[in-house]
Order: structure tokens, then C-alpha cells, then sequence
């Protein structure tokens, strides 16, 4: 056989693992008239090459180990066997196979435009020329080398470089033999040749269970069963729906026996029915790709693309979401694209680069929480967080999406004193690049996955968060309403004896409740860092505190605006929210808890079923004020209007602990029965009401023609509907 004419400098380059362009040696490539195999095997003493029933041993390059030639007539389906150390092993030349992406794929790789990035990067099972394997393709523009490591190879960057697709910045390789469950990272040697920690997968689907922190090859799969929610699924997104949102944390909502964090499957079965009993409309949960750090609760993400391994598979958590979706529930994620951590293994200094975030750290670093923050500008980088949205909505048909802090991404000087912030292009504080990703986000997912919704978590004032983007707005379908939640939260709080010094806290959301599409939210936020549950921060003794909660609750719940409570909350919690543990659960023995149990459970069910609490949620045609400044009695009394031909509802709240018989303008003549009343003795309350309903009669109140005088129970809600 020739002699080979493998050049020396390259045979080093390749055993030293410094090689630029790995398959320009390895694999079979034409040398002067013949085809030469070059094969590096780090550990292997003898090398046979396999075609057909023939074996022919390669010839050892000089000097440099593992590393060998072998010489044929021409290119033909080979195997390598290899003899090492008293081990024998065959397996499949990675470097013989051609490349997977494609001309297209590579093109919009480049462009950073490709709206399903995680169809072509991450790690894909397949069988590429009748060899089934696993595709790796990863970004990394700035690496002198990428090499994928893991088990399989004995975390060797030198096993399995990858193949550098031209200008696209982007690395891919597929490793013939490898299966579902294989654990891998990548080993970058970026510019000037500096090794970069082992970095996992930027759009894996899989991880290991925390601490560990390599990716996993994962298959996502599974059969749907959801065709009947997903043809209905508009219905229940749009203005005019009830939604009702029953916001989790999955690791602590219940515990398994011996404190065990519960499994999807038990998840699709307990959450799911749990949820669907209370009259919930929605399930939220806390960000579900994958984190290190629990104490995070998922809102510093490190593997956007991977439902986390706490509670599963990626196979296991799409089938918990067809559960919620065949007990006719909708599933919203929230999604944390405001910022992410500076884990090793993460995506900072991605490839020896500011690749992912800013280099200015003025512009990329969050001083809340020292995390990193996205460099929105760059077009592979929006790429990315956009086609992850339309990642979760289109894999695992997700129904919403809630974006987390939104306003630190809106504004340059976010929570930053002066000198500490970059201006954009106009000297402002606004920053274009993130507002263009939210909107584009929005547009994509609106428009590739219909019938779904998108709510933004935005505490400040920016204009049109709910606005659609053709009318200038970010395109968000619904907003939290933050100030809302903060001016009430802050007036129940106070005793009862003061709140008339503070009465408009409740009304003042009404003045602008019509400038976007809001839910009114009392998420984890409000039950955390010291600032305790629901009950307790409600005043007086202890049945005060729990007929505050439910006049509260029954506030919330008349009020304009889709709702949302956070785990907990439905049953008055004693304690603050803890996330290493499960719910007190055991406070269900006790009646007052159970109580507000069973009002949130009829809060939904009249919410749902009854067109003029939520038709109109959005609209000033579905709210008048019958009595809006009465601040010495405490008292707050309005109308819910749905269509022409519904039935309205009059809601009536009794803020101090005094019941009061009070003369009230009802819109309409007639006997008007509640419907609902917090002080119920089943709900813990005193059975305090209007029992078989009140006439009215033509005496004006109130602006209106008719009135009735109503027994309004101390420190209680209650709607009223006429006969």
C-alpha cells in the first residue's frame, strides 16, 4: 500500500485536539489516485477497517498514537474494529458521514431566521444514511473548535469534533450507534484557543437531574388526545372569555411520600383534577425549563428548550399537558427571556464570546439578580428566544405563554442610577431591541399557533402592552395588572377602623381599567420574602382575618379583569410559601380553611357561568358604579353587565366589621336573590344576607329609579341577581 500523505502537521493537529476543521482529515477523503481513511481512536493499539465480510488493518501513523490510514480503491460503507488494552470494540466512523443540514436550513441559520431553530440545532435521533445516531448542530461563531463530549466518549474533545458549516457560525455532527438517554456537553476552544468550560446544550431537550447539569439526548413523543380542546381553544382565550388562572410551583404544590417532589403522571392525575374540581379555567406554571438552582424557582433558566427532569421526561410532560387539556383546562407557561445565569455550563461567554449577552456590562448584566441579560440586537440571538416560544406552544401545545419582567427588558435604565445605562439610538430609556423581540415573539406565536394567548408581567405604564403591533403595541393578549393588585392589597391590610382614609385604593383601578386587557393577579410574588400569606395579612382577630380574605376574594372576582391566585390562596394558607415543601394541606381539616375552599370553588362557577362577571371584562359598558364613594360606611356597590340579553349582576362589599342595612339603587325593578354571599355559613361566615331576595321599590338611590334596602354582613361581598 502507498505511503500516506497525511500531512504531520495536521496528524498532530487532529491527536492534540486543535484541528480547525476536523473533517478536512478524518473520514475517507481522495489522496493522490486512491481513497484514504484517516481514523483517530484514542486507546486503540490495532484498527481494522470493516466493508462487507472483509476486515483490513489500518496502518498506524507514525509517531503520533490512536491515530491511522488505511488505503482503498475507492470510497465504499466501512466499520471500524478496534483492539486496545485487552479490549475489543466495533462501531461506525462518524467522520464518513456527509453533513445533515441543509442548504435552506443554512441559510436561515445565517440569517437568523429559521422560526423552528430546534428542528435542525440541539440533538435529534435519527438515521442518516441508513445508520441510525444522533445529530449534533450547535451555534458557536466565535470557536476555533467545537467538539461534542459526553459518556460515550470519555468526555474527550478530541473523539468527536464537529463540522464547521461555513459562515452560519454553527457546528453540527452526527454520531452513528448513539441512543436516547446519552449524556453529552460541548467542549469549545474559543478564540485564540482558550478552552471554555464544558457548556451544555443551548437548545437541548433534556437534562440531568440537578446537581448534575449535562444535557440528555431526549425524544419527544407521545400520541395527543386534545383535538377536542384545541378546536375550541379561541373560545376560551379571547376578551370575552372567564379565565381563571390557578398559578403553581410543581416541586412544592404537594409532596410525595417521604417528601418526594411529584411526577408528571401523578401531576396529570392529582393537579389536573384538583384544578378542574376547584373551577379553575387554566393551570400556570412557574418556568419549567430546566434550572440549577431550586431556590430560583425556575425564573433563572439555563435549558430553555427542557421541560426540567425533577418532575420527568420531555414524553411525560407533554402527556400532562394532554391531561389538563382533556379535562378541558388550558396551560400557560411562564417564559423567563428577560435574563439568564452565569452558570458555568450556561450560556454566558458561550463560545469565549459575549455571544448570547452583551459585552458592555452597563447593557447585559441584571444588578437585581446577577444574572445576564439577552443581547436583543443580534439577530441569531432574537432568533432563538422567538422559536423558543414557538417551541413550547407547537411541541407541547402549550396554550399561553406569561412573559416574566417585561419591564426590566423595556427599559435601559431599569432599576440602574445614572451613568449606569446605556441610551438607545435616541437618547432614551427605552430599549427598541428588547421591544422588538416581544413583538415579534407575539406576532409568531399568534400567528403560527392559533388560538392562544400571551399576558405580560409589566409593572410600569408602557403603552399598549395589549395593544396588537400592526396598532403599535407589543402584542400581548392580556396584562397583569400590578397596580391594581398593589393599591388593594395595600388598603386590605390596613384596619378596618382607617381604610376610610384610603377608600379610593379600591376604586382607583377602574379609571384606567379599560386602557388594556388585564388579570388580576395575586401571584407568588405577594406571598414571599417575608411578606406572609394571604390570611395574614389581613387584619383583626382571626375570623376577621378569614372574612377579610373572602370579602376580598369576592371583590376580586366581581371586579373587571380575568383572575388569577397562586397556589394556596384558594384555601388561606397560614403560612408564607415555602418552595422546599408541600402546601399545608392538612389546614383542610379545619372549617374556616375548607371555607375558603369552597367560596373560591363558587367564586369560578358563578364567574364562569354567568355572562355579565366576565363578558365584558375589558369594556366600560360592562361596569357602572352604583356607589363608589361611601368611605365612612365602607361600603363599594357596582353593576356587571354582559350582553343585551343577560342578566346583570349588582356587587355589593362591606369593607368594616359592622353589618349594615343599607339602602342601595339597583338598576332594574323587581326581586333581586343573591347569588352569592361570603358571610355563608358554609363558607365560615355568620349566614348573614338577604334570604329568599329583596323587592325594590320606586324610590330613587343612587342615580337609579328603584331601590331596596339590603342587610349587608359585616366584612363581606355578595352579588345579587334579579329573579
Amino acid at each position: 500500500m502507498a505511503e500516506t500523505l497525511l500531512e504531520r502537521g495536521a496528524a498532530e493537529a487532529i491527536a492534540g485536539g486543535w484541528h480547525g476543521d476536523p473533517f478536512s482529515v478524518l473520514g475517507p477523503h481522495k489522496r493522490g489516485k486512491a481513497w484514504e481513511i484517516t481514523a483517530f481512536v484514542p486507546g486503540a493499539e490495532r484498527l481494522w477497517v470493516l466493508t462487507g465480510k472483509k476486515a483490513d488493518a489500518a496502518v498506524p501513523y507514525p509517531g503520533v498514537p490512536g491515530l491511522f490510514t488505511h488505503q482503498m480503491a475507492r470510497n465504499a460503507a466501512y466499520r471500524f474494529r478496534a483492539e486496545g488494552y485487552g479490549n475489543t470494540w466495533e462501531f461506525d466512523d462518524p467522520f464518513r458521514f456527509g453533513p445533515v443540514l441543509g442548504e435552506l436550513d443554512e441559510y436561515l441559520l445565517g440569517e437568523g431566521t429559521h422560526k423552528r431553530l430546534w428542528q435542525v440545532l440541539g440533538a435529534h435521533l435519527i438515521t442518516h444514511e441508513d445508520v441510525p445516531g444522533v445529530h449534533f448542530a450547535v451555534w458557536a461563531p466565535n470557536a476555533e473548535r467545537v467538539s461534542v463530549v459526553g459518556d460515550f466518549n470519555i468526555w474527550d474533545g478530541r473523539r468527536h469534533p464537529m463540522r464547521r458549516r461555513g459562515p452560519t457560525g454553527v457546528w453540527e455532527i452526527f454520531v452513528p450507534g448513539l441512543g436516547e438517554g446519552a449524556t453529552y456537553k460541548y467542549e469549545i476552544k474559543g478564540p485564540g484557543g482558550a478552552l471554555m468550560p464544558l457548556k451544555a446544550d443551548p437548545v437541548g431537550f433534556g437534562s440531568e437531574h440537578p446537581p448534575a447539569n449535562a444535557s440528555v439526548v431526549r425524544k419527544i413523543g407521545g400520541e395527543w388526545g386534545d383535538g377536542e380542546w384545541l378546536k375550541t381553544r379561541a373560545s376560551h382565550h379571547n376578551v370575552d372569555a372567564p379565565i381563571s388562572v390557578y398559578e403553581v410551583h410543581l416541586g412544592s404544590w404537594r409532596r410525595a411520600p417521604g417528601d418526594r417532589m411529584l411526577s408528571y403522571p401523578e401531576l396529570a392525575d392529582q393537579l389536573v383534577d384538583y384544578v378542574a374540581d376547584m373551577g379553575f379555567t387554566h393551570i400556570e406554571l412557574m418556568p419549567v425549563s430546566e434550572y440549577p438552582f431550586d431556590g430560583s424557582w425556575g425564573y433563572q433558566p439555563v435549558g430553555l428548550f427542557a421541560p426540567t427532569i425533577r418532575h420527568g421526561t420531555p414524553s411525560e410532560f407533554r402527556a400532562f399537558v394532554d391531561a389538563a387539556h382533556r379535562k378541558g383546562l388550558g396551560v400557560l407557561l411562564d417564559w423567563v427571556p428577560g435574563h439568564f445565569p452565569t452558570d458555568a455550563h450556561g450560556l454566558g461567554q458561550f463560545d469565549g464570546t459575549a455571544l448570547y449577552e452583551h459585552q458592555d456590562p452597563r447593557e447585559g448584566f441584571h444588578q437585581d439578580w446577577n444574572t445576564l441579560i439577552f443581547n436583543y440586537g443580534r439577530v441569531e440571538v432574537k432568533n432563538y428566544l422567538v422559536s423558543n416560544a414557538l417551541y413550547w406552544l407547537e411541541e407541547y401545545h402549550i396554550d399561553g405563554l406569561r412573559v416574566d419582567a417585561v419591564a426590566s427588558m423595556l427599559y435601559r435604565d431599569y432599576s440602574r442610577k445614572d451613568g449606569e445605562w446605556v441610551p438607545n439610538r435616541d437618547g432614551g430609556r427605552e430599549n427598541y431591541e428588547a421591544i422588538a423581540v416581544l413583538q415579534d415573539m407575539n406576532i409568531t406565536a399568534y400567528g403560527e399557533v392559533p388560538g392562544i394567548m400571551t399576558v405580560a408581567e409589566e409593572s410600569t405604564a408602557f403603552p399598549g402592552v395589549s395593544r396588537p403591533v400592526n396598532h403599535g403595541g407589543l402584542g400581548f393578549g392580556f396584562k397583569w395588572n400590578m397596580g391594581w393588585m398593589n393599591d388593594t392589597l395595600s388598603y386590605m391590610q390596613k384596619d378596618p377602623l382607617f381604610r376610610k382614609y384610603h377608600h379610593h385604593q379600591m376604586t382607583f383601578g377602574l379609571h384606567y381599567a379599560w386602557s388594556e386587557n388585564y388579570v388580576l393577579p395575586i401571584s407568588h410574588d405577594e406571598v414571599v420574602h417575608g411578606k406572609g400569606s394571604m390570611l395574614s395579612k389581613m387584619p383583626g382577630t382571626a375570623w376577621e382575618k378569614f372574612a377579610n380574605l373572602r370579602a376580598y376574594y369576592g371583590f376580586m372576582w366581581a371586579h373587571p379583569g380575568k383572575k388569577l391566585l397562586f397556589m394556596g390562596q384558594e384555601f388561606a394558607q397560614g403560612a408564607e410559601w415555602n418552595h422546599n415543601q408541600s402546601l399545608d394541606w392538612h389546614q383542610l381539616d379545619i372549617a374556616e380553611h375548607k371555607g375558603v375552599q369552597s367560596l373560591v370553588r363558587d367564586l369560578n362557577r358563578v364567574y364562569r357561568d354567568t355572562a355579565a362577571l366576565h363578558l365584558n371584562d375589558t369594556r366600560p359598558e360592562g361596569f357602572q358604579w352604583l356607589e363608589s364613594n361611601d368611605a365612612e360606611a365602607g361600603i363599594y356597590a357596582w353593576v356587571r353587565r354582559g350582553a343585551a340579553t343577560d342578566k346583570p349582576v349588582v356587587a355589593v362589599v362591606n369593607m368594616t366589621p359592622v353589618e349594615r342595612s343599607y339602602r342601595l339603587g339597583l338598576p332594574d325593578a323587581g326581586i333581586w336573590r343573591e347569588i352569592l354571599n361570603t358571610d355563608a355559613g358554609i363558607y365560615g361566615g355568620g349566614n348573614r344576607g338577604n334570604l329568599g331576595g329583596v323587592a325594590t321599590e320606586k324610590t330613587p338611590w343612587n342615580g337609579q329609579v328603584q331601590s331596596a334596602v339590603l342587610t349587608v354582613p359585616p366584612l363581606a361581598a355578595i352579588y345579587l341577581q334579579k329573579d
